[in-house]
């Protein structure tokens, strides 16, 4: 069969999807905005992709939006009850300590409760109490925490509201990509899911704790995870200093040594800096973060002297009667405070917290902080009082993933957690049921929540990730303008070509390999989004059933496992389990391939191509 030329239309396309796949991987602007600019040259270019300015928006009003930006917020409800927590806590008592049970607890208990939950906010529960849970045990977190976010991924397959990419592929079914099948059904992917799932789980602990490496040392003391003990001095002030008089804050702010202040003591008082209103007096004892360098220029600036260099530790930091509270918090990828730096952020000032050190995966770093650009994964040792760790606990922009406000020990049930969690099983109930799709339902669930009190409305908007929206806002108009434009076909055409004389389960999982591969360095909506129309295509040209082909992709979507940007919740985790990126790819290409052909045989037995 001979391919006709593509014609002017097919090769605009093509090229617009090209640039938004470079901009992807090469991370120019982040991905949401890369989609923005795909919708508003769609229409520039108009005459050729047929995309007017009513069906460019047209994603922002698609069931899969709506239902996504719902799903949040359903999430956000439940999540509100503590019973997620509670279970957290229940594990941590139940697990003993011992790494077998612990990793089994984690991997068992993730999976399932992703397929109900979003997955974001549970792998968001869980890091705190794995991180605890390891750091009593004497065990690394970094053992456990892929395992968590991948078990998050996994488990997103075992309903239609588990994962993003599953409601992306329904809304796509939905139209005429598969005649005669409406959207996917609550329950439609469950039986292969839970095959997955089971596969994934035995991988992850069997093969997968033989693989992943103690980046992070078991260790009792925070400080020494982030390796600050070498940057943490303490000066006494001499009557002749001329810091005496002066307020910790005011002493330093024309200073331009690499120097922060993390305590002042005074007799038998400590008082934690920054937000310290009182004068300097001689006798002092300034707790500092600085390396040996800057120390000692600040203590011959200031006329100070040095103590010896006793070990300066978490407990003594942060000890009941300080006051001081030591804090690990993560960036996560959606966070406004991505692109800036801690001086751009004035983040001592805004939040009274200094921060100590930063991880991005295995790196440290403790010099010139505040010129520091913060990335989605980073990791931050920050020390604050009491009442600004409450405050960070509360911003949404950060993540407390260890610390008091991310202790799981005793959390408390709200009086509304029956209400919360018997609407989400009515969401999905009426969903899966009747003949309400699930855009009505999960609408139908938030106003509920808010009625019942469960959920503020606010907080409702809070907890809807925008970058997701607007992502898949975006590109879903590139989706329709690969169909429209016959670029779709096209393409269609050439995988037949060079799948002739081919088994049709063969050329399903090439898709699934395919996504799979496009979902690591992408993003898995937008994997989804730009190959569903193809697969379908392609298997209408084989004369095989479109149905298969599509569940290929929506499968492999789940998967981007080798990479730590391919999903949200592996960037989650990069920086408490000071992974490498090299890590993501020892433990997740076994696991790809082995449920490329799992997940391929399923399809096969459940749904034959042909």
């Amino acid at each position: 069969m001979a391919v006709p030329q593509p014609t002017t239309a097919m090769l605009v396309v093509f090229g617009l999807t090209a640039a938004a796949l470079l901009a992807f991987v090469r991370e120019v602007v982040s991905p949401d905005v890369t989609a923005l600019a795909v919708l508003v040259s769609l229409v520039v270019l108009e005459p050729w992709t047929t995309v007017d300015a009513a069906t460019a928006i047209s994603g922002f009003a698609s069931a899969a939006t709506v239902t996504i930006m719902a799903m949040y917020m359903l999430s956000e409800g439940v999540q509100r009850t503590g019973a997620v927590q509670r279970l957290g806590a229940f594990l941590a008592r139940v697990t003993g300590g011992d790494e077998r049970r612990v990793l089994a607890a984690t991997v068992g208990t993730t999976g399932p409760l992703a397929g109900l939950v979003n997955n974001t906010p549970v792998v968001a529960v869980f890091i705190p109490m794995i991180s605890d849970l390891a750091e009593d045990s004497h065990l690394s977190p970094s053992k456990f925490l892929i395992p968590l976010s991948y078990a998050a991924m996994l488990g997103g397959m075992l309903t239609l509201i588990g994962t993003s990419t599953n409601i992306v592929a329904s809304d796509l079914v939905a139209t005429d990509l598969v005649p005669d099948h409406g959207p996917i059904g609550m329950f439609e992917l469950t039986p292969l899911g839970i095959v997955v799932l089971l596969v994934g789980s035995v991988y992850l602990l069997t093969v997968a704790p033989h693989l992943l490496p103690d980046r992070v040392p078991p260790t009792l003391d925070v400080t020494d995870t982030y390796e600050v003990t070498d940057y943490l001095a303490q000066v006494r002030v001499r009557e002749s200093s001329a810091l005496v008089g002066q307020r910790v804050e005011d002493a330093f702010t024309s200073m331009e040594l690499d120097v922060d202040v993390l305590q002042l003591v005074r007799d038998e008082e400590v008082f934690i800096a920054p937000g310290s209103d009182r004068d300097i007096v001689a006798g002092d004892v300034l707790t500092v973060r600085a390396n040996l360098q800057d120390v000692n220029r600040f203590s011959e600036a200031y006329d100070l002297r040095q103590l010896p260099r006793e070990e300066v530790t978490g407990d003594s930091l942060s000890a009941p009667w300080i006051r001081g509270e030591l804090l690990e918090l993560v960036v996560p990828p959606e966070s406004d405070f991505v692109g800036d730096t801690l001086a751009e952020l004035r983040f001592r000032e805004r939040y009274g917290s200094t921060v100590m050190a930063i991880r991005r995966g295995s790196q440290v770093t403790h010099e010139r902080l505040d010129a520091f650009e913060l990335s989605g994964g980073d990791s931050l040792l920050v020390y604050a009082t009491s009442t600004a760790a409450e405050l960070l606990a509360d911003e949404d922009e950060v993540l407390v993933t260890r610390g008091p406000a991310g202790e799981t020990e005793n959390p408390r049930l709200s009086p509304k957690t029956p209400v919360a969690i018997g609407i989400l099983l009515a969401v999905i109930g009426l969903a899966a049921f009747t003949h309400f799709p699930i855009v009505v339902t999960a609408l139908g669930g938030v106003v509920a929540m808010v009625v019942t009190g469960c959920l503020d409305i606010d907080d409702a908007y809070d907890a809807v990730s925008w970058n997701v929206v607007f992502l898949l806002a975006g590109i879903l108009p590139l989706s329709a303008a690969l169909r429209a434009s016959g670029g779709a076909g096209y393409l269609a055409e050439l995988l037949v070509l060079l799948a002739e004389g081919a088994d049709l389960l063969l050329v399903v999982g090439v898709f699934y390999v395919l996504t799979g591969l496009l979902a690591n360095v992408i993003t898995p909506v937008a994997s989804v989004a730009l190959l569903v129309p193809v697969a379908a295509r392609s298997a209408t040209e084989l004369g095989g059933d479109p149905f298969s082909f599509v569940l290929a992709v929506t499968f492999a979507g789940s998967t981007a496992f080798m990479t730590p940007i391919g999903y949200q919740t592996n960037l989650m985790v990069y920086g408490p389990g000071g992974y490498r990126f090299t890590d993501y790819l020892r433990v997740g290409a076994p696991l790809q391939l082995l449920l490329a052909v799992v997940t391929t045989l399923g399809i096969g037995v459940l749904w034959p191509p042909g």
